[in-house]
This record gives C-alpha cells, sequence and structure tokens, in this order.
C-alpha cells in the first residue's frame, strides 16, 4: 500500500506556483494566479469567512493532489445554498459554523476540485478520510466540495447534491444568425428586437482582450462592477481592486472585457475569462439604465465572440431562468457533503434525496422551454 500523508496549508503561497499549477493544470479559476489574487487581495481571507485552508496530500514527500478550502464562518458567496441547515442547527441550539469548504470563492463554475495528475481509487478515499477525520477533531460541523464533476464524486462517505445552470452550447455555428436559425420565429423575433433597440442607441461597444485592456479600462469596469452591486445587493461586491488589479496582470491572456461608450463615456462593461474551449462570462456592471444592454454585454456579445473564436461553451454564471429563452440549455451541477452529526446527517440525506428528483424534474420543465424548433 503507498503510504500517503497530508497537511492543511494557511496560504497558497507555501505552496507555490509551480508546484500548484502542475497539479491544477488547465483548471481555470483553480490555478495559483487566480486563488492567490483572492487571499493577496484579503478577499478570502479569516476578516471575510473565507478562512484559506487548502488541503495538500503527498506520497512520501511528493505533493500529489491539493484540494483548494476554506474554514467558513457563514454561507455566502458559495451559490450551493445551505442556509436552510443552518437555521435548522439554530433551532437546536446548535452551532452549523464552522465549516469547511472546498471550492472556489465567488466562482460557481465546475471545475476539477481535486488538483491532482491521476485520480486513483486510492487517493479518493483517503482524501474522504481525512475530511471525515478533521471534521471531527476540528469540530467542524460539515465539510463541503461545491462545483466538482461527475468523476470526482465520492460515493462512500459524502452525500451528491443536484442543481441546475445554464450554459450554451456552439454547435458547430459560423455566425450568430446561424445560431438565430435554431430557433422558433417568436424567439428569433424576441432576440432580433432586443439587439435591435441597443443598436438604435448613441452606445459604442467594444471588445478588449489581453494587453489591449489598460487599468483605465479595468478601472471603468470596476466602478461598474461596484455600482451595480451597490443597486442589487446593498454592498460593494465580494471582490475589490485589488483583485482585478492582480489577475489583470497575472492572467493577462485570459481576460476580455466588453465594454459600452456612451459617446466617450464608460457606461457598461462586462468582464469574461476564456481558456481552450470555454467562455465564462463573471461580472458586469453599469452606470446608468439602458434597456436589453444587460442581455446584449452579458449574453448576445459572449456568443458572438465564442462562436467568432470557436469556442464550444458558454458559461455565463449561475441562476437565471431567463437564459432559457436566449438559447441557454439546463445542465446539472455537483456538491459533495458530509455532516458530523448523525442525526442531521440521516435528515440531510434524506433531503438531498428529496430535493435530486425536484431537481430532475425542473431541468426536464427548462429543456421543455427551449427556443429551438422542433428537430
Amino acid at each position: 500500500m503507498i503510504m500517503l500523508s497530508y497537511q492543511f496549508i494557511s496560504q497558497i503561497s507555501i505552496i507555490g506556483r509551480t508546484q500548484w499549477n502542475i497539479l491544477a493544470q488547465q483548471n481555470l479559476f483553480c490555478q495559483y494566479e487566480w486563488l492567490v489574487a483572492l487571499e493577496n487581495s484579503h478577499c478570502a481571507s479569516a476578516h471575510t469567512g473565507w478562512q484559506p485552508h487548502h488541503l495538500a496530500v503527498y506520497q512520501q514527500d511528493t505533493l500529489i493532489a491539493i484540494l483548494p478550502g476554506y474554514i467558513k464562518s457563514h454561507s455566502y458567496g458559495e451559490y450551493v445554498f445551505d442556509w436552510s441547515w443552518a437555521e435548522a442547527y439554530e433551532a437546536h441550539s446548535l452551532t452549523y459554523y464552522p465549516k469547511w469548504l472546498s471550492g472556489v470563492p465567488f466562482t460557481p463554475i465546475t471545475g476539477k476540485r481535486i488538483l491532482t495528475k491521476t485520480l486513483t481509487t486510492e487517493l479518493s478515499a483517503y482524501i474522504q478520510h481525512v475530511l471525515q477525520q478533521e471534521m471531527l477533531n476540528k469540530q467542524w460541523s460539515s465539510t463541503h466540495i461545491n462545483f466538482l464533476t461527475q468523476a470526482e464524486h465520492f460515493n462512500d462517505t459524502m452525500m451528491i447534491r443536484h442543481a441546475v445552470q445554464f450554459h450554451w452550447q456552439n454547435k458547430g455555428f459560423q455566425c450568430f444568425d446561424d445560431f438565430l436559425a435554431t430557433m422558433t420565429a417568436r424567439k428569433r423575433k424576441m432576440i432580433k428586437k432586443e439587439r435591435s433597440q441597443v443598436a438604435a442607441t448613441s452606445l459604442n461597444i467594444i471588445w478588449l482582450s489581453g494587453d489591449e485592456i489598460t487599468t483605465e479600462h479595468m478601472q471603468g469596469f470596476f466602478s461598474c462592477y461596484q455600482q451595480t452591486y451597490l443597486k442589487r445587493s446593498g454592498h460593494h461586491g465580494y471582490l475589490n481592486w485589488a483583485f482585478f488589479d492582480e489577475i489583470q496582470r497575472t492572467m493577462q491572456k485570459s481576460i476580455h472585457l466588453c465594454i459600452a461608450y456612451d459617446t466617450e463615456t464608460l457606461v457598461a462593461a462586462s468582464l469574461y475569462l476564456s481558456d481552450g474551449d470555454t467562455l465564462y462570462g463573471r461580472y458586469w456592471g453599469s452606470l446608468a439604465e439602458y434597456q436589453h444592454l444587460h442581455f446584449e454585454l452579458c449574453y448576445y456579445r459572449g456568443i458572438d465572440f465564442a462562436i467568432k473564436n470557436q469556442l464550444l461553451r458558454f458559461d455565463a454564471g449561475a441562476q437565471g431562468e431567463h437564459k432559457l429563452a436566449r438559447g441557454f440549455e439546463p445542465k446539472t451541477t455537483y456538491s459533495a457533503h458530509q455532516i458530523a452529526d448523525p442525526m442531521f446527517a440521516r435528515a440531510i440525506t434524506d433531503f438531498i434525496a428529496r430535493e435530486r428528483i425536484h431537481i430532475a424534474q425542473y431541468a426536464l420543465q427548462c429543456k421543455a422551454q427551449l427556443p429551438f424548433k422542433n428537430e
């Protein structure tokens, strides 16, 4: 039997960029640059309720796996909702926090959470054992792995929870009109009307990528981001200027901005990232109200970009049933959970089993609402 050992790391910089990225590979939002920017900017910190506590697994002295992880003192910024679990604990005079979570803070994007070259059955079982023991030793209420891939499912000690997001699929389109041609006449007309209303304004919309994006552009986007969060949620957003400033420098090749100008004034912007085959729409904001501009900058321009750059998929973020009418299809996402308290473990297991039935029904209902012509 191969001897494995582990330790928890309080800062990603302890492992370092080279070792981390060898294991992260092409997993964009688990790469060193993204995660260290969250730590350097203090967006992910004990103060914000995202205390870095990464699990590193070693075979003899060689690092073979990492789970990016955080000790959580709340459930904000996770996008896998367990507020009702926390309320149930409180109703029984128990504490739900702290808990441990493996995931990417504020980023509801599916990807490998066990960063390793080869995920073996033995390694998977060892990680389950470590998390279970640490949960009991550290008196965490629970451990969670959010937005993991199907290949990483833990079947022994962790409960698998399902949810639904909406992603756009590139089916070999050569242009936006090719995509529209797959739709029913009514939905095609709706999208054309929305886009024409934006085109009829005085707005000039441009794409910038990589080194085309200046600090001034990013600061303009950041002002839009903060203003929109303030209006919607009463705060300036989870991410600060230090974070965006750092990723602009360290992840330049992956970053794109779609910016709307009214004459020479930047009035709205969307920040995107891309990897080899996927476009990710991450953040948006505007300084003024323009009808349908959100759809244009966050969906239609993203679809255009994906087609022109021959990307296979466009992930425009969590939630949003309004995406269905615009050609985004339902996709199942997964999270894994283990609960320390036996009584709550049984109750939550039952809850997840019933929830999965509803999620499956919901996904079917969503598919029935898609705007495409019947084949």
